[in-house]
């Protein structure tokens, strides 16, 4: 199955007296890097969202984002850390006794100070379970997408290699007749340069130039390296990196075919297959 490293999910969850938000983003990367974006009170449940993202996702830059926010419900009890609210005053009112001129502070200061308002607590492993829940709904959605978009990056891929099969059957029944022309130019050749032309020399020239222009390994490589990359994309198992090395070798072999090109419909071929392979490129680095 074809996944492609680029997707989005987020989903939200009520999970005791918090309203929890979370959101999967994921972009290509050579392997697998899972950074998370959490609340400081949900940091203990980090490795085990590691552990569940990782077993599902073997490349790809994966961010995860938890926001939390209280619920706000009728009747709800505001709780205060006495022993905090009385440590403040006792600094405020020693600090005060130093100043010229003393500022009043109100109530609601006091209120938004760091640890004067008390959580309520909550059961860690309600917490956990929820939280675990939650990654777990908003991953599979995210595989869901990369599949649906990995199945596209297949089809496009697919319909490249078969475009490339298409210029290497060209360039092998175009080869004959490039001979074929080069052998006539040639006799022309000499023909005018000498009142007495040597044949013979001509045709070991021809055997030379056949030797030296001869594509046939090329076009057989290109013909092996097409039908593994259609075969690759049938397989179950992360494919990426496997593709990338195939189109490297593609590459190498559509460039000895532009440089051993005799004629202008030959490098035209050369490049429409270059072309292609570039165009694959893009698209499989964005593969798992």
């Amino acid at each position: 199955m074809i996944k492609s490293m680029t997707a989005f999910a987020g989903n939200e969850a009520e999970i005791g007296n918090l309203t929890l938000s979370c959101e999967l983003r994921s972009v290509n990367h050579r392997y697998c890097d899972i950074t998370f974006k959490l609340p400081d009170r949900l940091r203990f449940i980090e490795s085990d969202l590691r552990a569940i993202i990782g077993a599902k996702i073997k490349r790809g830059k994966v961010e995860c984002i938890i926001n939390s926010k209280k619920q706000a419900k009728d009747g709800q009890e505001l709780l205060i850390n006495r022993d905090a609210v009385a440590a403040l005053l006792e600094a405020a009112s020693e600090i005060e006794q130093q100043m010229l001129a003393p500022l009043s502070f109100s109530a609601l200061d006091v209120l938004a100070f760091p640890g004067i308002q008390q959580e309520p607590d909550n059961d860690r492993e309600a917490m956990k379970r929820g939280i675990t829940a939650l990654v777990d709904q908003t991953l599979d959605q995210l595989l869901e997408v990369r599949e649906r978009e990995g199945a596209q990056l297949g089809e496009l891929i697919t319909e490249r290699c078969l475009k490339m099969q298409g210029f290497v059957a060209s360039a092998g029944k175009r080869m004959p007749e490039v001979l074929l022309n080069l052998r006539n130019k040639l006799k022309d050749r000499i023909t005018e340069l000498s009142a007495e032309p040597d044949f013979d020399r001509l045709e070991q020239e021809l055997v030379f130039l056949a030797q030296k222009l001869d594509i046939s390994e090329e076009l057989d490589r290109l013909q092996t390296h097409i039908a593994e990359v259609l075969r690759v994309l049938l397989q179950k198992d992360p494919i990426g990196r496997r593709l990338d090395f195939l189109m490297q070798e593609l590459n190498r072999e559509a460039n000895t075919l532009g440089s051993k090109s005799a004629d202008k419909e030959m490098t035209q071929i050369a490049i429409e297959l270059k072309v292609l392979i570039e165009q694959m490129r893009e698209q499989v680095q964005n593969i798992e």
